[in-house]
């Protein structure tokens, strides 16, 4: 039996549930503030695993705290198709970052449950545990502990700024689980997102097609001068770092503006020693990030990179010091899962274009084990990681509607 385009999600509850899940942790400007392995963190998995349960859910839980919600399927040995998102939020996060992917996936449940339709293969929801890596640092930690990128003990051992470890946390609110992590197999895997950026909202297009993660190179550079007084040194003798960050700057934009329009770049972080308004720097250590959908392009921005910060610290007398501080390839998702998520668009008659996705997301990581694509829809100004961060309910059920079709038709409707 094939999907048909009058399926369609309750958008009334997967708002109502939004807005619930935002009550936990609420932030001081309208947002969130759900950290992960907070207490918050734990009593938002826990009204998430209520909801499952009501629908007639089992719950799996790995010893990274990855939380899987599974509906069966009519034949006990197809591979489940899985969804979902996070539900962690940045310190001054929206409401729909991650939980949108993670909800939008119950609400596919709840409504095959209210149109008694079974599917061949078992459909998994998923949250993946720190994504955000805003309290322990670096993000997608959980799904690339799954994808085998980084280790168990090694994620354990993350530390927030308090000194505290990830593993202990994990343990502290009750959320590790007995299974071993990254044994689950997986037919496919989708996410659903906000944008994170304006293209959709600015095009008028409901839909973002992701055919492609952009890879992504952060390196830190530090550049040694001279500290002297800001007031009585000649012009000829000073030896400024800070005026060497900003001509590497100007740099960085170039080098991101001659590979237009996939290319980015720019410097995020950086800190100046000594910091006083009467002393000319003496170090500036900074950190640039270059992102593109292609790694050669990648490769170029960073070897135009430190040719050109070489040129310019030689010229003025600084010392230059380059490290990479961290990174990940480009992804090419999978093109029958696209072309599913591209296909549900057009049966549902809405508008869509394809997408680069500018972010990091879990996904990224669990296409290197699994078929893997995502479904984006707007938001508000491209904003978000901010509390200002918003998204209508339309552009939710447009694109929760969306991933319906896909997961449902990779799962299969059965007579």
């Amino acid at each position: 039996m094939a999907i048909s385009s009058n399926m369609k999600i309750n958008s009334d509850r997967l708002w109502d549930a939004l807005m619930e899940m935002a009550k936990i942790g609420p932030g001081i400007a309208g947002g969130n503030n759900r950290q992960t392995l907070t207490d918050d963190d734990a009593t938002g998995r826990a009204l998430f695993q209520s909801w499952c349960e009501e629908a007639g859910l089992s719950m799996g839980l790995d010893q990274m705290g990855n939380m899987f919600a599974r509906r069966e399927g009519t034949d006990p040995d197809a591979l489940p198709v899985y969804v979902g998102s996070h539900l962690d939020t940045q310190p001054t996060g929206g409401k729909y970052d991650g939980v949108l992917g993670v909800l939008g996936g119950l609400e596919i449940i709840r409504q095959l449950n209210d149109m008694n339709v079974k599917t061949k293969h078992p459909i998994v929801i998923v949250n993946w545990t720190n994504e955000e890596g805003t309290r322990f640092a670096p993000a997608m930690v959980a799904s690339g502990v799954f994808a085998g990128v980084h280790t168990q003990q090694w994620a354990y051992d993350r530390e927030d700024a308090e000194g505290l470890k990830l593993g202990d946390e994990l343990q502290r609110i009750g959320w590790r689980g007995e299974e071993k992590v990254g044994e689950r197999k997986m037919k496919a895997f989708f996410e659903l997102h906000i944008e994170q950026g304006p293209i959709l909202e600015k095009e008028n297009k409901d839909i973002g097609v992701v055919t492609h993660g952009q890879g992504l190179n952060w390196l830190q550079l530090t550049l040694t001068g001279k500290e002297s007084h800001t007031g009585s040194t000649p012009m000829p003798m000073r030896v400024n770092a800070g005026l060497g960050m900003a001509k590497i700057t100007q740099l960085v934009d170039e080098i991101a503006w001659s590979h237009a329009p996939n290319a980015v770049g720019a410097i995020g972080q950086c800190d100046v020693y000594p910091n006083s308004r009467n002393i000319i720097p003496g170090k500036c250590v900074f950190t640039i990030d270059f992102r593109h959908p292609e790694k050669e392009i990648i490769s170029d921005m960073e070897l135009r990179l430190r040719e050109g910060a070489k040129k310019i610290c030689d010229e003025m007398g600084l010392g230059l010091e380059i490290e990479q501080v961290g990174g990940f390839d480009p992804v090419e998702f999978d093109k029958e899962c696209v072309s599913a998520v591209r296909g549900a668009a057009e049966r549902l008659g809405l508008s869509h274009r394809d997408l680069v996705s500018g972010a990091g997301h879990d996904a990224c990581w669990i296409n290197r084990v699994a078929p893997t694509a995502m479904v984006m829809c707007p938001c508000v100004d491209g904003l978000s990681h901010n509390e200002a961060e918003e998204i209508s309910p339309e552009w939710a059920a447009a694109g929760t509607n969306v991933l319906f079709h896909a997961v449902v038709e990779t799962a299969q409707i059965v007579d």
